[in-house]
């Protein structure tokens, strides 16, 4: 009955220039900037520090001239041994794959990098941002869900934007000011998708919620898409010595963005000036919510917390984003140092399997809803078939990739190519389940489940240096043996302790009421006690659209507030 109601409203409610979809848009392309400015620097950095192997004449003195002069320090650490001009050597590590590393005489400059930074000192820089970004997720939710998402969103990626416009600046100026600022950029992005959740679960319709989330979620895919073969051009052929133009066009185009999303979005469809009312009526007899309700709820803080369906959902986006975090900030490095690609093919071939991944994303998207709709799968089901199949298939491919080496570089590609499109299955998957649980609260329950994940962004650039201090294929492979554990052990929490359904801490006001007043009026008829929510699997707030209410309701009032938000 309510699939045929939704689909009658659908039709005066289209999806073409509809409001709902010009926010997922911007959503798309506000995840796009946050993710570009989050993964910039794993190309930028390769750029910014000395080449490797940097001897590239005989005349040392000249070249101590020459690096003091940009005030660079005349003591390099060579990860390859000393070449001249006319003659590279094989390192042990080309030597036993039988590989020649592709390098020009050009690229092996002593003006290729300005800074002396150790293998150290550049795995800190990548994981300073999500030493920033750890801090606003639980509180970037309660501000959304208080204040708006839009307002909250758009003033923090205002200060993300000036951090990249000042990062080349800070970076000549001494490496501590590029820690700050990557700091204060985790720190403004962290909102971001506790924001884009508190918005989606008051925007997204119940059988729309797969494809425009996956939708959206794929701005981080195309964000790497374009930002790695991008980046490797700008650091060739870009002013500011290559690498400094990265930051500066990444700013501004955050700007551009800013601008837009103030004047394009609203935080609820009641307070959209140009919503159609069809429109309007739709989303909010959809998910059975009032922005008036939305606003005056408290958090219900301790069912949160409590919840194992929650901890199902936090355990899965921890096991996926470690792979997804080390991918993003460590392929360029395995590129180059297990299969030497050099920089130009290095950005184009790392930003080939997240093209996969967003094609995979929208894809699957499209499909969980189709699944869900025509009663072929219950939305607790379709969560976890796709999250379990994402995990491990990621896991097994992502394993394989470690045994490849430069001769069998075709393969190695398309096994991470693989790894990162099953990874797109988990959009349709647990990252999408939040909204299910309790779209009130989605912004303040994602912030806490990804508080959990950041972690992984913490501690996967860490593990990666602390893994590959000489690069080897070996060490690589140690990495992700790594990968593939934490996976494992998320599809098997996720598959067991995953729901589908609306949770019943979760329900608005008003549908509280009718569980009330239906719950007391049973037992005065001494009838089986059932909870009304739980008759439903896939029951959600969009469910109860016609129940108000009655008059009767104010007799029960002492039953109605033991089940309210507490």
């Amino acid at each position: 009955m309510e699939m045929v109601g939704s689909k009658d409203v659908l039709s005066k409610a289209p999806a073409f220039c509809s409001q709902r979809w010009n926010l997922a848009i911007l959503s798309f392309f506000g995840i796009f900037i946050v993710y570009s400015n989050r993964v910039n620097l794993s190309v930028a950095i390769i750029c910014m520090v000395l080449a490797p192997s940097v001897n590239v004449t005989s005349d040392h003195q000249a070249n101590d001239s020459i690096l003091a002069t940009h005030g660079l320090a005349t003591k390099v650490t060579l990860a390859y041994p000393d070449v001249t001009a006319d003659n590279l050597a094989a390192d042990d590590r080309i030597g036993e794959s039988g590989c020649t590393l592709e390098i020009t005489k050009s690229s092996l400059s002593v003006d290729a990098g300005e800074f002396d930074w150790d293998k150290g000192t550049q795995s800190r820089l990548l994981a300073m941002y999500f030493y920033g970004y750890i801090f606003t997720q639980i509180p970037g939710g309660w501000l959304a869900d208080r204040y708006g998402g839009r307002l909250v969103w758009g003033l923090c990626q205002s200060i993300c934007a000036l951090s990249s416009l000042a990062l080349p600046l800070a970076a000549r100026a001494h490496v501590y000011l590029v820690d700050a600022l990557r700091f204060l950029l985790g720190f403004a992005s962290g909102v971001a998708f506790p924001c884009f959740y508190a918005m989606m679960g008051r925007w997204a319709p119940k059988l729309e919620r797969s494809k425009i989330m996956s939708f959206c979620f794929t701005g981080l895919s195309v964000a790497n898409v374009l930002t790695f073969p991008l980046s490797s051009l700008l650091c060739v052929y870009g002013f500011d010595n290559g690498w400094g133009s990265i930051f500066y066009l990444s700013g501004i185009g955050n700007l551009v963005w800013v601008v837009v999303w103030f004047v394009v979005t609203a935080d609820t469809p009641a307070k959209h000036k140009r919503i159609s009312e069809a429109e309007r009526n739709y989303i909010q007899s959809s998910i059975g919510d009032t922005p008036e309700d939305k606003e005056i709820s408290p958090t219900p803080w301790r069912a949160i917390f409590t919840s194992s369906a929650v901890w199902a959902c936090t355990v899965a986006l921890v096991s996926s984003t470690y792979t997804a975090y080390t991918l993003q900030t460590s392929l360029p490095a395995f590129m180059k140092e297990v299969l030497n690609f050099d920089i130009k093919q290095n950005g184009g071939l790392s930003a080939l399997p997240f093209l996969c991944e967003s094609l995979v994303t929208v894809l699957m998207g499209q499909v969980a809803d189709r699944l869900r709709e025509r009663g072929i799968l219950s939305t607790k089901n379709t969560r976890k078939i796709f999250t379990i199949i994402a995990l491990l298939g990621s896991a097994t491919c992502i394993v394989s990739a470690g045994y490849m080496d430069c001769s069998q570089r075709a393969v190695a590609v398309f096994l991470v190519c693989l790894s990162l499109s099953f990874l797109g299955l988990n959009h349709a998957g647990y990252a999408v389940n939040h909204i299910d649980l309790a779209p009130r609260h989605a912004g303040v329950m994602f912030g806490i489940t990804n508080t959990a994940g950041t972690v992984s962004g913490m501690v996967g650039p860490l593990v990666v240096g602390a893994l590959t201090p000489n690069g080897t294929a070996g060490e690589w492979r140690h990495v992700f043996y790594v990968c593939a554990a934490v996976s494992v052990v998320g599809a098997m929490v996720y598959g067991i302790f995953a729901e589908g359904e609306l949770q019943s801490w979760a329900a608005p006001p008003f549908v509280q009421q009718v569980v009330d007043y239906q719950s007391v009026k049973e037992v005065d008829n001494n009838e089986n006690r059932t909870h009304p929510i739980s008759q439903c699997e896939d029951a959600s707030p969009g469910d109860v659209t016609t129940p108000t209410p009655r008059k009767e309701s104010s007799s029960v009032s002492e039953p109605q507030k033991d089940l309210n938000y507490k």
